[in-house]
């Protein structure tokens, strides 16, 4: 049965799950052309070191990736504060960048990996490597489930529960006033 605050396995959870990922899979497929192609385009065309240019392409796409996953993936869920989301996005996405261009940089100028063919296979591995640890990040911190507004009225605590019998409901089992 499904406790209070906890939700219950199975296969529709699961499949649940599949469509989440698959939607963030989409969002984050397009950012990885995104981010390729801003960094190839900065590289092609500027002076900039590898690492900077792989930085700026990393912004741009975390850019993108937010606007697609608030309105794409997790539209569903409410939103408590916006800027609580946004800034939980900015510091996770952060983190997402370091481990991205940290390979890059270890590649480049730890190992001298550095021929534009490295270059994209090293960015690639750290953009899987950070995308990993993202997927975790948002679901887990920033786009929560069960996590509404806080001045939402109040309703009924067993709605949305109607299959949990009532025995496991708290409110049923307190005892007469």
């Amino acid at each position: 049965m499904k406790a209070r605050g906890k939700r219950r396995g199975g296969p529709s959870e699961l499949l649940a799950l599949g469509r989440e990922f698959a939607k963030f899979g989409t969002v984050g497929g397009i950012g990885i052309f995104v981010n390729f192609g801003v960094f190839n385009l900065c590289r092609g065309i500027t002076g900039l070191p590898v690492v900077r240019c792989s930085v700026i392409a990393t912004v741009v796409a975390i850019a993108f990736n937010y606007l697609g996953l608030r309105y794409f993936t997790y539209r569903d869920r409410a939103r408590g504060r916006p800027s609580r989301e946004v800034v939980l996005f900015a510091v996770f996405s952060a983190a997402g960048l370091i481990i991205e261009n940290g390979v890059l940089y270890v590649a480049t100028y730890a190992f001298g990996w550095d021929t534009p063919f490295q270059n994209n296979a090293f960015k690639f591995l750290g953009i899987g490597t950070a995308t990993l640890f993202r997927f975790w990040a948002y679901r887990a911190w920033v786009f929560r489930i069960g996590r509404g507004p806080r001045h939402a009225p109040r309703h009924d605590a067993t709605a949305g529960v109607p299959d949990e019998p009532a025995a496991y409901r708290p409110e049923t089992t307190a005892p007469p006033p």
